[in-house]
C-alpha cells in the first residue's frame, strides 16, 4: 500500500472519531443553507456544504480543486425529482456521492469516485439531492441507503427529517 493510501486512511479514520464526538452538539442546532445534518443507524453527522442550485453551478460542481476541507462538501439540489447520474470529469480528488430522494432519504451512495473518470456514475430514479463528500468517508461513518439528511432545501412537509 503507498504512503498516499495509507495517509488517506488514517487521516478518515481520526476524521471520523472527530465528527463522531462533536455529532450530537451539531445536529441540535437549527437548520441552516451552510449545513447538511445526516442520521442513521451509525449515528449522526454534520458537512459544511456549498450549493449547487442552478445549471451553471450542477455543471461545475467541485471540478479543478485539488482539496476539500475536512467534513465539507457540495449539495446538489434539482428543482423536480428525476434520474440522476454523475461523473468525474476535471475532477481532481476522490469523492463519495450520496444520492438522495425529495423526502431526504438516501438512496445510493457510490463509493471513492475517482478523480478524472468519465464513466457515468447512475444514482437512481426520483432524486432532487446529491451530496459530494471526500472519498471513503461515508463508508468510514457508514453513511448508506435509508439513512436521512436535514436541509432547508427538502421540502419541509414531506421531509424525512424536517428542520
Amino acid at each position: 500500500m503507498g504512503s498516499s493510501a495509507r495517509f488517506r486512511r488514517r487521516l478518515t479514520a481520526q476524521l471520523a472519531g472527530a465528527l463522531l464526538l462533536a455529532a450530537s452538539a451539531a445536529v441540535a442546532q437549527s437548520c441552516s443553507d451552510t449545513a447538511v445534518y445526516l442520521k442513521g443507524d451509525w449515528g449522526q453527522a454534520r458537512f459544511a456544504v456549498e450549493i449547487a442550485d442552478d445549471a451553471a453551478e450542477r455543471a461545475e460542481g467541485l471540478m479543478h480543486r485539488t482539496e476539500l476541507p475536512t467534513f465539507s462538501g457540495m449539495l446538489f439540489v434539482y428543482p423536480h425529482p428525476q434520474s440522476l447520474s454523475f461523473w468525474m470529469r476535471n475532477t481532481l480528488i476522490e469523492l463519495d456521492m450520496i444520492f438522495i430522494d425529495p423526502q431526504g432519504v438516501v438512496h445510493h451512495v457510490h463509493h471513492r469516485a475517482q478523480p478524472l473518470d468519465e464513466t457515468p456514475v447512475l444514482g437512481g430514479r426520483g432524486l432532487t439531492h446529491v451530496l459530494e463528500v471526500n472519498g471513503g468517508v461515508a463508508e468510514q461513518l457508514g453513511i448508506g441507503v435509508g439513512d436521512v439528511i436535514r436541509h432547508p432545501s427538502f421540502a419541509q412537509e414531506n421531509a424525512a427529517w424536517p428542520c
